[in-house]
């Protein structure tokens, strides 16, 4: 970092420049309601459902995703406020060499990112399996391989994030002092190594998660159009793969996967775009867009439990039922399926 400071002071900046905390408390107000709200609404649905069926895997996998977010959120926010309010920067909160709570900041921010993405590729992987091959995922796919799979994501995270304190790679401050994260621009070629492999993981994960959700749509489409032939009905070999192939909770799972899918990638692709072109070309630094392209990262813990709010079964239901209630004709088996679920997360 001292090579960087040198040519950059906002990396080395004791006070905060001009700026207004309003937006930073409104972010965290929100993310926090949010989050909060998201697991009442798990927990009232766990108790609910628990004496009629298991409990899922991608409820499990969703409970984490939003308890995830919601670290994320309490983890870094209060340190963005108390520096608005201290008018003290990030490094300058704890004078040490290398600046320690620049790094812990970076480390969160990287940190629940990647979780964040890793945990949305998993839903859509299980979620792929779930509906792509039926007998497979239930004899196999359990919430087991749920309890094994999430500590290991934050595993990988956590090795990938550790790199900066190896030398590979950097934390560093951002102004206008209330932001610390990876150098996305760092003065040696051979230091972009580290970036550029963040942000190509990410693509990566944003990639995987939407072939797996055009997976799921295709045969969620096959399903409907083999449902429709068959007047409605599907033979399956139990009653754990008719669970398992029940269309109405693949298509409320999926509208909840796709609207977090998309949002991340509207959160997280401008990162990885001003990632990429730092690589390229001459340093120049602009913390003006490296600042947006951060808070839109953060703002996607903030926007993912009110997504799931939102589109919660019971509200699907409604927009179902009013959908239902508006078509013509005479319902088939199929139909009726989609317009008056049971199933839920």
């Amino acid at each position: 970092m001292a090579n960087d400071t040198e040519n950059d002071p906002c990396h080395s900046n004791l006070h905060i420049d001009k700026g207004n905390p309003r937006i930073s408390a409104i972010m965290f107000s929100a993310g926090v309601i949010g989050n909060l709200a998201a697991l009442i609404l798990l927990e009232i649905r766990r108790r609910k459902y628990q004496s009629r069926q298991r409990l899922s895997l991608f409820h499990v996998l969703v409970t984490t995703l939003v308890v995830t977010d919601l670290m994320g959120t309490c983890l870094v926010s209060p340190f963005v406020l108390a520096a608005y309010s201290l008018n003290t920067t990030i490094i300058a909160m704890i004078n040490t060499e290398p600046p320690a709570m620049c790094e812990y900041f970076g480390f969160c921010m990287t940190f629940f990112s990647l979780a964040t993405l890793f945990l949305l590729f998993a839903m859509a992987l299980e979620r792929c399996l779930s509906i792509g091959y039926p007998y497979f995922y239930g004899r196999h796919i359990t919430k087991r391989c749920g309890y094994i799979t999430i500590p290991f994501i934050y595993l990988v995270c956590a090795v990938f994030c550790i790199m900066p304190f190896l030398g590979f790679g950097d934390y560093v401050q951002y102004c206008p002092g209330t932001w610390c994260f990876i150098d996305m621009n760092p003065l040696m070629p051979e230091d972009r190594v580290y970036p550029v492999l963040y942000a190509t993981v990410m693509l990566i994960l944003v990639l995987s998660v939407a072939a797996c959700n055009a997976f799921v749509v295709y045969h969620l489409v096959l399903m409907y159009r083999r449902r429709k032939l068959n007047g409605g009905s599907v033979t399956t070999r139990s009653k754990k793969d008719r669970r398992v192939l029940s269309m109405s909770e693949e298509v409320e799972h999926l509208i909840v996967l796709v609207f977090m899918t998309v949002i991340f990638m509207i959160c997280s692709l401008p990162l990885v775009i001003r990632v990429y072109i730092n690589s390229v070309g001459q340093r120049k630094e602009s913390h003006k867009t490296d600042l947006i392209a951060l808070l839109f990262l953060s703002t996607n813990s903030i926007v993912d439990p009110w997504v799931f709010i939102f589109l919660s079964p019971s509200v699907l239901r409604f927009f179902w039922g009013a959908l239902c209630k508006s078509s013509l004709g005479k319902d088939t088996p199929t139909q009726l399926e989609l317009c008056h679920p049971s199933a839920s997360f």
